[in-house]
């Protein structure tokens, strides 16, 4: 199935999964914890899934293991946590399909992230390998030219050399996607990147396909994944409709997003 810019694409936004203690994988701290799941807990959203979820080919901008629905169906993992090769790649294999995981590359082989060996067997094993920067900045839309040019050229070039293989494809850390951002990692070589706009619809900047994603929670209702990748309207409408409070408050100089961010995930889709 081809990737092309007005076509449609769901894409669920995973981080971590862990069993019991949150700061066993990926950042630590309340923030990053919202987004931890437990293993069980993971294991029911994929248990919702009505259609089998596709990868990415970046290259040529087309999905792999078309999943028997009218648009592709990804499921993604930011921040490069041990728990991709621990939980959840073993819970997705089980079932026959594959993942999208993100690395940030700076924390390659530090507490809680994943080492060069275990993200080249995740690949040898059918998943797919991006980035999500070097360092996962703050803010990656303050970042300068050269800042990004940085973070997205250095981490492609890291999981390359780890891979022995091109790395297209990439996530944009936190959420602050803008042109410059999109543009930057184009002139890196990521074919598709994917934002944190919860959108099906496919658009593009420069040689880039941008693909949004619905973002998934602890304490989620385990039912949404499932209703979501069906294209069901109201969760839908649900997460659009908060991303438009999210990204005003993004939009606002220093950090007001994080005051409102506790509120906005308390609520339940």
């Amino acid at each position: 199935m081809k990737l092309v810019p007005g076509g449609r694409a769901i894409a669920i936004m995973y981080h971590d999964v862990v069993t019991g203690e949150p700061a066993s994988s990926g950042f630590a701290g309340p923030g990053a914890d919202i987004y931890k799941l437990e293993r069980d807990e993971f294991g029911a959203h994929l248990d919702g899934l009505r259609v089998a979820p596709s990868t990415v080919d970046g290259g040529g901008l087309a999905t792999r293991a078309k999943p028997e629905s009218a648009w592709p169906v990804f499921l993604t993992f930011d921040d490069g946590g041990v728990s991709a090769h621990t939980h959840v790649a073993p819970l997705l294999e089980a079932r026959g399909w594959r993942g999208i995981f993100f690395i940030t590359t700076d924390r390659i082989g530090t507490r809680g992230f994943l080492d060069a060996e275990q993200i080249r067997d995740l690949a040898r094993r059918g998943h797919v390998i991006g980035s999500h920067s070097c360092s996962h900045p703050r803010r990656i839309s303050d970042c300068s030219g050269d800042e990004l040019r940085h973070e997205w050229a250095d981490s492609v070039a890291i999981l390359s050399e780890i891979l022995r293989a091109p790395v297209e494809t990439a996530s944009v850390p936190g959420g602050f996607y803008s042109a410059a951002v999109g543009a930057a990692a184009s002139r890196a070589g990521i074919r598709v990147l994917f934002t944190s706009e919860p959108t099906m619809r496919i658009a593009s900047i420069e040689d880039c396909i941008l693909i949004g994603r619905y973002g998934v929670w602890r304490g989620m209702p385990t039912a949404i994944t499932g209703r979501i990748a069906a294209g069901e309207r109201a969760p839908r409408w649900r997460q659009s409709a908060w991303w438009t409070i999210k990204k005003a408050a993004k939009s606002i100089p220093g950090d007001p997003y994080a005051k409102v961010r506790g509120l906005l995930l308390a609520r339940r889709a």
